[in-house]
């Protein structure tokens, strides 16, 4: 059975005050954590996020069907099923109702729970080895370092500052604006691989979120399918606009250089900066040439400005192009573009 500190009669977890003791909200914020509705920090501080977490859970206690919002398949249980009428409404505090929904989940083995690691820092420096292993065949390793570091920082998992006991997998929550509390979609660990469904499965916390080196090569895996499906496809949801503009529709350049070359797919930095750069303003800089749509700031990407940016069209190849489905489509998608084509500069 769970043993959960703050489960105590009468006791209510809320924002802001409460009779909640710093450990207290530490083991929710724990529990949050493992159940993959806190997006980080276990600090005994009942702040925005932790508030947050709970709404969550509340919303899905309410409405989570185990089905996906994408194609990804269907959760291994229903989080509707965990509430048994126990979850009214949505509103951010922990009352022993929610508590007891909380322990009846941890209880579950069906339900998996998001893993952590007693070494967070010697697990995350695995990365470099396993980035270090890969054959440069398949995708460009300097376009994948620099997409890992604009996902994760290059962090598997979470590595605790002071007073911050938080070493889970590192998770980021693709939320619905401004309704925050409505994940849409969770990307976990290193490459921040994508799942629409919630909770996970058991086979995906198996093989990328405990498996360091499986997150790799599902990054590797998505970044491929991405340059070889979502760059020159034929319809709108697989042509990338921004290729066709810049290059034509003809066959896909995984490198300027020749497969014999040394420099190929790994001598991208220096292709960057004989690339050239240039200044991106939002409300001034078409999305590509001959776009009507300028870049803007989005509820993700607030940014106005872009400076020392690769000239993405003169760089020679389509991982460019590729880099941009990696993270979707839309205006979000090209502040991802610039963002991982200024990494490239690290």
């Amino acid at each position: 059975m769970a043993n959960l500190s703050y489960r105590q009669a009468g006791l209510v977890l809320a924002k802001p005050g409460g009779a909640a003791t710093g450990p207290q909200i530490r083991d929710l914020q724990r529990d949050l954590r493992q159940l993959g509705y806190l997006r980080q920090g276990v600090d005994g501080s009942f702040g925005s996020g932790t508030e947050r977490a709970i709404r969550a859970l509340q919303r899905d206690l309410l409405e989570n069907d185990g089905s996906s919002r994408s194609d990804d398949g269907a959760a291994p249980v229903r989080m509707v099923d965990y509430n048994r009428g126990r979850v009214t409404e949505v509103n951010g505090v922990c009352d022993q109702a929610l508590v007891e929904c909380v322990s009846d989940l941890l209880d579950d083995a069906s339900v998996p729970k998001l893993p952590r690691t007693d070494n967070p820092v010697e697990e995350n420096q695995k990365i470099a080895g396993e980035i270090a292993a890969l054959p440069a065949r398949d995708v460009p390793v300097p376009f994948l370092v620099a997409i890992l570091k604009q996902e994760s920082g290059l962090k598997h998992f979470h590595e605790p500052g002071h007073g911050d006991e938080d070493s889970y997998i590192t998770v980021g929550l693709d939320a619905k604006a401004p309704e925050e509390h409505v994940i849409l979609s969770r990307g976990y660990g290193a490459g921040q691989y994508t799942l629409f469904h919630h909770p996970p499965r058991p086979e995906e916390v198996s093989g990328f979120m405990l498996d360091v080196a499986g997150n790799v090569r599902r990054a590797v895996t998505e970044l491929r399918e991405k340059f070889d499906t979502f760059v020159n496809g034929h319809t709108g949801d697989t042509r990338s606009d921004d290729r066709i503009a810049e290059a034509g529709s003809g066959p896909l350049r995984p490198c300027k250089y020749t497969t014999g070359d040394p420099r190929y797919l790994t001598d991208c930095k220096n292709c960057a900066i004989q690339a050239g750069t240039q200044e991106i303003r939002a409300g001034v800089t078409p999305l590509y040439p001959g776009s009507a749509t300028t870049f803007q700031p989005s509820s993700f990407h607030q940014e106005t400005t872009y400076t020392g940016v690769p000239v993405r069209g003169s760089i020679g190849c389509d991982w460019p192009y590729a880099v941009r489905r990696y993270n979707g489509s839309g205006m979000d998608s090209y502040h991802y573009q610039v963002q991982v084509l200024t990494r490239l500069l690290d």
